[in-house]
């Protein structure tokens, strides 16, 4: 026996030692013998060249197995001390005996153990760097590998996730979750086509799991393959009929797929649930303006806000002037109304001014003149540097026949650089209505340098036609 296993060996030796001889043959024969030999171009030999190629060529002459380190009687015996120590919950005496028997020589073995116990001791920076060690030293040492890869997504490193996640699976640990994840890192550093493939095969080996399907989903939708999202979020819902994230993602691919109305459905349904949130229902909102259903749309923007101090006021605000913009008066209003009453002592004085501008359009908008100079008034109120509140201003006493006032109020606008141009313009316009054609002329022209505008030029140059004698 001893005899047979001496021949195996021998002959095991003399396959690995011609099989390198013959690989450094081959690297060392000049690229253009090679293609002449193997027919292949310049090009196509370059991937055979290459040295990361040769190294991996060279690893295959050792068994596919081995992907753990060798030990001897001696570091067997030291490494069932430290396993007694961690049985016993003596975690500190074994990281303390796996550090002396570390080195640069020493088996990997040491590193991955003592990377284990830091790993489980939310020490990630410091497992990290020894599983790199232990990878390392033992190329093909497939647990550290995994381990490093599940560190560096734990640390939402996802570029070095990606390379370590990849070497697990070339060494042969095909497994569902190192197919998720290596999905999730592809899917976090924006490669979308390789989250795909690899969410696939994490749903091949382990299609119970709904991550690796809802990773699927998600990586088409950003590919815009929406119609298939759609179909495989079909396939989510009918098992999963209390998951808000199946029924959002779907109503963001029917967005994509231009069926807003059937988005509406999915996000009304998530709030029948109850498992709507600020940003679906303001989703909501908008999908109901844009499909000219004003009612519904303040409906689900009043039920936002609803949702607690976290809301963005901004976004009702947004919706108000849209609304205003189309001339729904009564939703714009019932939507100001809702505003004030559910966050009115949360507001900016910007976000204040916002929403008295608004109210001031709907007192024009109603033909309350009184309402809206008193809105303006409060607006300078508060920010006497609001240019446009008193550019309005000045259009309303103008309107009211009070054109001191309204000289004042432009004269007030000009003030500020930012509301200059247009002060001057409007100035100028009530100095025509008037027949102060020279007057008016010196305002436009410093408006236009100010602001060059081809309205404003046209405008000018018929003042000047008409202010030249006849």
């Amino acid at each position: 026996m001893k005899r047979l296993f001496l021949q195996i060996t021998n002959s095991m030796l003399i396959f690995i030692i011609a099989g390198i001889f013959y690989l450094i043959s081959w690297i060392t024969v000049p690229e253009e013998r090679q293609a002449c030999a193997s027919g292949l171009s310049q090009s196509e030999l370059k991937i055979w060249n290459d040295l990361s190629f040769q190294k991996r060529f060279a690893e295959s002459y050792m068994a596919e197995t081995e992907i753990e380190p060798r030990v001897t009687m001696e570091e067997r015996d030291r490494m069932q001390k430290v396993l007694g120590f961690m049985s016993s919950g003596e975690m500190d005496k074994a990281a303390g005996l796996l550090e002396k028997s570390r080195g640069d020589k020493a088996n990997a073995l040491y590193d991955f153990m003592l990377a284990n116990i830091l790993f489980q001791q939310e020490k990630i920076d410091q497992a990290a760097g020894i599983y790199q060690i232990a990878v390392e030293k033992y190329p093909k040492f497939r647990r550290a590998w995994r381990n490093l890869g599940l560190i560096y997504v734990r640390m939402s490193e996802f570029e070095k996730a990606l390379p370590a996640l990849t070497r697990v699976i070339e060494l042969g640990g095909s497994d569902s979750l190192t197919y998720g994840l290596l999905g999730f890192a592809y899917s976090s550093v924006e490669n979308h086509l390789s989250a795909e493939s690899s969410f696939r095969m994490a749903v091949l080996l382990d299609p119970a799991t709904i991550d690796w399907k809802m990773g699927l989903a998600r990586s088409l939708f950003k590919q815009e393959r929406y119609a298939e999202a759609v179909s495989l979020c079909d396939s989510l819902i009918s098992g999963n009929p209390d998951r808000a994230d199946f029924w959002l993602l779907q109503a963001n691919a029917y967005i994509g797929l231009n069926q807003p109305l059937k988005a509406a459905e999915n996000y009304e349904l998530v709030d029948r649930i109850g498992k709507s949130t600020i940003d679906s229902l303001n989703m909501l909102g908008d999908v109901y303006i844009n499909e000219g259903l004003y009612e519904m749309a303040v409906d689900a923007y009043i039920r936002a806000m609803g949702k607690g101090t976290q809301y963005k006021i901004e976004c009702a605000i947004r919706a108000a002037k849209a609304l205003t913009a189309r001339g729904e008066i009564k939703e714009t209003r019932k939507l100001l109304d809702s505003i004030k009453a559910l966050h009115g002592g949360q507001l900016s004085t910007e976000d204040n001014k916002d929403l008295l501008k608004l109210r001031a359009r709907l007192a024009v908008a109603e033909g309350s003149g009184g309402e809206e100079a008193r809105v303006l008034e409060e607006i300078v109120g508060l920010d006497p540097l609001d240019g446009e509140a008193l550019i309005l201003l000045g259009q309303h006493s103008n309107r009211n026949g009070d054109t001191e006032r309204a000289v004042f109020y432009y004269e007030r606008a000009a003030n500020i650089e930012k509301y200059e141009a247009d002060a001057r313009v409007r100035h100028a316009q009530l100095l025509v209505g008037m027949g102060k054609y020279d007057e008016a002329l010196p305002l436009l022209r410093k408006a236009q340098q100010l602001k060059p505008r081809d309205d404003v030029l046209k405008y000018m140059e018929q003042v000047e036609r008409i202010a030249k004698p006849r």
